[in-house]
C-alpha cells in the first residue's frame, strides 16, 4: 500500500484511567467518538499503541491512540506510518490546544510544535508536514499552571460543549478524510449552534418584504334608466 490509499488519524493523550477525562486527552475522545460514531472494529494493541480500523466513505482508515504517554507519541506515529507505507500527508493528528477557546476548533497543515509535547515527538520523529485538528480547552491565564491546567479533567460545565464537539466531529470525520477541511470544520460548528446562530444573524439583517397589497375590487357604475313612465309600470307586472 502507497501513500494516499489509506488515512492515519492519532489522537494524542496519555494512557490508564488516571488521565481518562483530562484536558489532555481529548485528541482520545476524539478518536473514540469518530470509532463509535462509525461502527470502526475493536481496538487492539499494535505499535505500542492502541489502534481501530474501518472506513469513512470510501476511505480506509486507522485510529491510533499511543500509550507510550504524550511525550514519546512520535515512536508509535512513526512505525505505522512506515507498516503502512503511508506518508506524513496521510496522517491526522487531534490534539488539545491551549490557545484556542474552549470549544473552538481549527484545522492545519504543517507548522509549529508550540510546545506540545505530543506534537514535539511527532516533529522529531516525520517532521511537522502532516494536518493537526486543534481542539481548544482554553488557557490557565498563566505559564506555571499550564502543566496542572492540562492534566486536569474537565469542569462539568464544561460537558454540553465537549458533548457537542465530539458528535460533530463524528458527523464530520468522512469529509475529513476526504480531505474537505472546510465541511469537516462546518459540521462542527453545526453542531456547537454556531452555525445556526450565524444563519439567524444574517436573516435577521435582511429588510423585512413589501406588505402585499391586493388590487381594488372595480367600482360597478349602474346604467341611466332611459325607459318611459309606462314601460316602467308595465315592467312591474310582467
Amino acid at each position: 500500500m502507497v501513500g494516499g490509499d489509506m488515512k492515519l488519524f492519532v489522537g494524542l493523550g496519555n494512557p490508564g484511567t488516571k488521565y481518562a477525562s483530562n484536558r489532555h486527552n481529548v485528541g482520545f475522545m476524539a478518536l473514540d467518538a469518530i470509532a463509535s460514531g462509525h461502527a470502526f472494529g475493536v481496538w487492539r494493541s499494535k505499535f505500542n499503541a492502541e489502534i481501530s480500523e474501518g472506513r469513512l466513505g470510501l476511505e480506509k482508515v486507522i485510529l491510533l491512540k499511543p500509550m507510550t504517554f504524550m511525550n514519546l507519541s512520535g515512536q508509535a506515529v512513526s512505525e505505522a506510518l512506515r507498516f503502512f507505507k503511508l506518508l506524513p500527508s496521510d496522517l491526522v493528528v487531534f490534539h488539545d490546544e491551549l490557545d484556542l477557546a474552549p470549544g473552538k476548533l481549527r484545522v492545519k497543515l504543517g507548522g509549529g510544535h508550540a510546545g506540545h509535547n505530543g506534537l514535539r515527538s511527532i516533529h522529531a520523529h516525520i517532521g511537522p508536514e502532516y494536518t493537526r485538528v486543534r481542539l481548544g480547552i482554553g488557557h490557565p491565564g498563566h505559564k506555571d499552571k499550564v502543566s496542572g491546567y492540562v492534566l486536569s479533567d474537565f469542569a462539568k460545565a464544561d460537558q454540553i460543549w465537549l458533548d457537542d464537539m465530539m458528535r460533530g466531529i463524528a458527523d464530520g470525520a468522512v469529509a475529513l478524510a476526504n480531505d474537505d477541511a472546510a465541511k469537516f470544520s462546518n459540521a462542527v460548528a453545526l453542531r456547537m449552534n454556531i452555525g445556526p446562530k450565524k444563519a439567524e444573524k444574517q436573516q435577521s439583517k435582511r429588510p423585512a418584504p413589501e406588505p402585499v397589497i391586493p388590487p381594488a375590487a372595480p367600482v360597478q357604475i349602474a346604467a341611466a334608466d332611459t325607459r318611459t313612465a309606462l314601460q316602467k309600470l308595465m315592467d312591474r307586472f310582467k
